[in-house]
Formats: structure tokens, sequence, C-alpha cells
């Protein structure tokens, strides 16, 4: 079971349209597909023909009582042939007050265990989550393997998204797993130079991050919301069906690959390191295309103090090749002042280059 968690703090960048039209793409494929509605709007359970306020128990139940987790079978509905949906409400919102005592590895971590508990039921599960990264976020992302980040092809949306892989990452390090992370370009108007533009400065920032897949804006999508059915079941020769049904395709050909292990004396990458000093920052991380642009994961790091300083050292294991970086410090990207040599034609300015020979 690939549990898959759709996720942007942004909202309009179109986290439910995926999760709806992904599933329904899905279960027309022949798997069998949960939608579980972690916002309390409830968007996804009415785009798949629920009316929040008919049902008497909803995720809240399942979430908010220790006792409940074992329970979200029970408030699955289903909502097409493969394809179920574990509904939100309104509710939804007071679990974080509900759930203020407990210590926060209880709080963030209600979900995975219900989850777990649907056994082999479904084939994907997929994570709706709310424009924000709170409670709800948290426990959709501690319980992911995999997280698709639907990003709108606009210049702000690129900048906005470098904070959200930044929490990710944080994470990864608590619960001590990776989390594979896709970008998804999502509401692209080919038609307009700025588009295509967007659509390849997020290309060329995210590199083998991004889906091939390219969401492009369609009607269809909102009418198919608003009749509570995915658009595979209503239009499917229109663009937005087509989009995802290439989508479809692309998440189940490509499931998240196994570690790559330490092959020990045929390994052909290399230890690197570098360094950053700094009199005032609290926090530095690095990210590039050798980790997916997603700060220090895979990356082993050393604090020290030399004189009024402390030193950052990033320690990283990398093949032979031309990589690009920068670091984040205290939260803002900055390129690396020790390293003169730099590339341009990023989104937010130049990065720092690094070569491993």
């Amino acid at each position: 079971m690939r549990v898959i968690a759709i996720v942007n703090q942004k909202g309009g960048c179109g986290k439910t349209t995926t999760t709806v039209n992904l599933a329904g793409c899905l279960a027309a494929d022949g798997a069998r597909v949960l939608v579980v509605d972690m916002d309390p709007q409830a968007h996804a359970t009415l785009a798949l023909g629920i009316d929040p306020e008919r049902l008497d128990e909803n995720l809240y139940e399942v979430l908010a009582d220790a006792d409940g987790v074992g329970r979200l079978h029970e408030v699955c509905v289903e909502a097409a042939p493969r394809l179920s949906v574990a509904p939100s409400g309104i509710v939804l919102s007071a679990l974080e007050q509900k759930l203020a005592a407990e210590p926060i590895e209880t709080r963030t971590n209600r979900l995975a265990p219900a989850i777990e508990s649907l056994g082999e039921l479904f084939d994907y599960v997929l994570i709706d989550c709310p424009p924000n990264v709170g409670l709800l976020t948290f426990n959709a992302l501690r319980a992911a393997s995999e997280v698709i980040v639907p990003l709108e092809t606009s210049f702000f949306a690129i900048h906005g998204v470098q904070k959200l892989l930044e929490t990710i990452a944080l994470l990864t390090e608590r619960i001590g797993r990776d989390l594979g992370v896709r970008i998804l370009p999502t509401l692209y108007d080919g038609r307009t130079r700025y588009a295509r533009q967007t659509l390849s400065e997020i290309r060329e920032r995210f590199g083998d991050l991004c889906f091939d897949t390219v969401i492009r804006q369609n009607v269809k999508l909102r009418e198919a919301a608003q009749r509570g059915r995915p658009i595979a079941a209503i239009a499917r020769s229109a663009n937005g069906a087509i989009d995802y049904a290439a989508l479809a395709v692309e998440v189940a050909a490509t499931a998240p690959a196994a570690p790559r292990a330490d092959t020990g004396a045929g390994d052909a990458r290399r230890e690197v390191i570098v360094r950053f000093r700094d009199l005032r920052a609290s926090d530095v991380r690095i990210a590039g295309d050798f980790n997916g642009w997603v700060p220090d994961k895979g990356v082993r790091s050393l604090i020290e103090s030399e004189g009024a300083a402390r030193v950052w050292t990033k320690i990283l294991r990398l093949p032979p090749g031309r990589y690009q970086y920068r670091y984040v410090v205290d939260g803002e990207w900055r390129e690396d002042p020790e390293n003169p040599e730099t590339a341009g034609g990023q989104v937010g300015g130049r990065n720092s280059v690094l070569v491993v020979r």
C-alpha cells in the first residue's frame, strides 16, 4: 500500500483537484484507492459527491481519541467503484485544541497507525492536506512515504515551496526516514510566454524532482468537482482527464526506489566536504540538485566553533559530476561565500557550483 500526501501550504495550487482526479484515474486503471480528506473545509469529500453535513462520523472520530485509530475503515464511504473517501468536516479544525495537552510525538502520530490498521484493503492512500503546515499536515506527512507538491506555474509559488521543502526535511530528520518528494506543475497555460518561462525555471530548479506530467488549466476540472465526480468519470477526452491519466501512469510506474546502499570499494561516490562560517547564524542547511533541493536531505552535519564564528561542516557522498547548490541560512537562501564558481539562470538568483572529480 502506497501512502501519498498531497501537500502545499499555499491555497489554490490544485491540491484537492490533484488528490481527487489522480485517485479517480488510478481507480479507473484498476487500483483500489482511498482518499483521506485532512482539510476541515472538506473539499475533497464534496468533490467526490459526499455531503459532510449528512454524515454521522468523519475523521475527527478516528483522530481525536487514542481508541479511534482502529476505526478508520468504519468512517470510509464508497464514492465510486474501487474509490473510497475518509471524509472530513469542519469539526476537524478543533483537533489541535483537543490534543493540545498531549506530547507532540503523540498528537502528530494519530493518522499513521489508523492507515496501518487498514492492512491491504487499498493499493493507494492519497491524503489531501489543508493549506497550512499545522497538526493535520504533520499527521499526513508522518503517515506518508511519498509527497506530491502541486506547484502553480508562477514565480512566487516557486519561492513559497522552498519553505515547505525545509519543513519536510526537518520532519524526515525527526522520524528517521526519507519521504520521496515530487513536484507537480499545475494550472499551466501554455499560451502565455510567462507560463512557459516559469515552467522552464521549475524544471531547471527542481530537475528530476519534477513529474514529466504537467496539469493544464481546464474548466472541466471545476465542472467535475461541482458534480462530485473525478473528471475521468465524466469527460475522458478533456485536457484535465488526459493530464491526470498521464500522472496516474507516471505515479504507478515510479514507485519509490529503495535507499541506495554504500557498496564499499566499488561505490563510485566520493566524500565531499563543504563548510560555512558565520558569526550570527543559528541554523545552516545545504540543498542542491544532488538531494532534490530538500535542505540537508542525505547530508551529515557537524557544528564547531572557530574563534567567534560557528562553522557548519556538510559531508556529502556524490558520484563524479557537476552540481549546483545553495545554503539555507536561518531560512534565507544564499550562495556559498567561499566558492567563487556560480551558475546563473536559476530561480531566486545564482547558485554555487560544486565539481566532483
